[in-house]
C-alpha cells in the first residue's frame, strides 16, 4: 500500500485512525469492492466497476455514494497524491449502520475507503491447486464480490504454503468456477470458454471484456461449464483479472497444462488494444 489513502473524500496518510469497530461493516465485512488498473492516471474501465459495485451493494443491502463521477474525482486526487499513475487501486465501501454491532455516534451510513499500490509482477504463469466445494453458484449471493473475502484469502494462504500461486475454485457440481481473485479460460479447438456465472464465479470486469467489446469477431469464446478433465486436457488455458491479463496456466496440482494456444495472443492483444484505446482517450 502506498503512503496516501482516501477516506471519505479525504486524502491522509494511511496511518491516521479513521475506522472504528462500530462501524458495523467493519466488524462483519459489510461491505463491497473493487479492484481497478490504473494506467498513465486513467482509471481503467471505471463505469463497469461501478456499475459492479452499485450491483453488487443493492443485492447485499449497502448504501452507496450518490454521484460516481464524484468518487472518480476523489479517487484521481488519490492517485496524484501517491503519483501513482501505473498502479493497482482498490475502492471499498463499507456499511456503518445496522445489526447488533452498530457502535454509538456513527454519524455516516457508510464510508469509501481507496489505496493505491504496486502493481504485482505475475511472471509467465501461474501453477495452482484445487480446492473442491468452494463455490456454490446456487447461493443468493454467489458472485458477489464483497469484504467478506476471508476464505478466499486461507485457501490463497494454504496454496502459497504448499508452492502453489493460485487456487482452482470448484462449484458444488465438481465443475470449475474461478480462483481466489481470477477468472479461468481455456482453449480448445473450438475457441475458448469460461464458466458461467451460474458456476458461483465473479462476474470480473476482464472477463466482460473478453466476452464482449475486447474480442476479435472472429474469435470465438463462449460460457459454459466445464470440468478438470477438460481444463486439463485443453489446447491452454489462463486466468484473467485486472492486473494480469491473459496469463496462461502452467500447472494444476503438478499437472502440466499444455501451452498450445492458437488464438491465445490474438485475444490477449485484442484486449490490450482496448486498453490502449480505452486510456488513450481519456487522457
Amino acid at each position: 500500500m502506498h503512503h496516501f489513502i482516501l477516506h471519505n473524500g479525504k486524502v491522509q496518510p494511511s496511518g491516521v485512525r479513521s475506522l472504528t469497530a462500530g462501524q458495523t461493516g467493519v466488524m462483519n465485512g459489510w461491505g463491497v469492492f473493487s479492484t481497478l488498473r490504473v494506467s498513465q492516471g486513467v482509471l481503467f474501465a471505471y463505469e463497469r466497476h461501478w456499475a459492479r459495485m452499485v450491483k453488487d451493494a443493492m443485492l447485499m443491502r449497502i448504501p452507496m455514494p450518490a454521484d460516481p463521477e464524484e468518487l472518480a474525482r476523489d479517487l484521481r486526487l488519490l492517485i496524484e497524491a501517491n503519483r501513482a499513475y501505473d498502479s493497482t487501486l482498490r475502492v471499498c465501501v463499507i456499511r456503518n449502520r445496522g445489526g447488533m454491532f452498530e457502535g454509538e455516534e456513527i454519524g455516516r451510513d457508510f464510508d469509501v475507503v481507496a489505496f493505491t499500490s504496486d502493481t504485482n509482477r505475475w511472471g509467465e504463469g501461474v501453477n495452482l491447486a484445487v480446492e473442491p466445494n468452494a463455490r456454490h453458484g446456487a447461493n443468493r449471493f454467489a458472485g458477489a464480490k464483497i469484504l467478506s473475502w476471508s476464505h478466499n484469502l486461507t485457501w490463497l494462504e494454504n496454496a502459497k504454503e504448499r508452492g502453489f500461486d493460485e487456487v482452482i475454485l470448484l462449484d458444488e457440481r465438481g465443475e470449475v468456477s474461478e480462483c481466489t481473485s481470477a477468472n479461468i479460460f481455456i482453449e480448445t479447438d473450438e475457441g475458448f470458454a469460461t464458466p458461467p456465472l451460474s458456476s458461483g464465479c465473479l462476474p470480473g470486469v476482464t472477463r466482460e471484456l473478453l466476452l464482449g467489446d475486447a474480442r476479435p469477431a472472429d474469435v470465438p469464446v463462449a460460457e459454459r461449464p466445464f470440468d478438470m478433465n477438460e481444463l486439463l486436457g485443453a489446447r491452454a488455458a489462463f486466468v484473467t483479472s485486472t492486473t494480469r491479463n491473459l496469463l496462461p496456466i502452467l500447472s494444476v496440482e503438478g499437472r502440466s497444462v499444455r501451452r498450445e494456444s492458437r488464438l491465445g495472443p490474438r485475444l490477449a492483444g485484442a484486449f490490450e488494444s482496448y486498453i490502449s484505446t480505452y486510456v488513450t482517450g481519456r487522457l
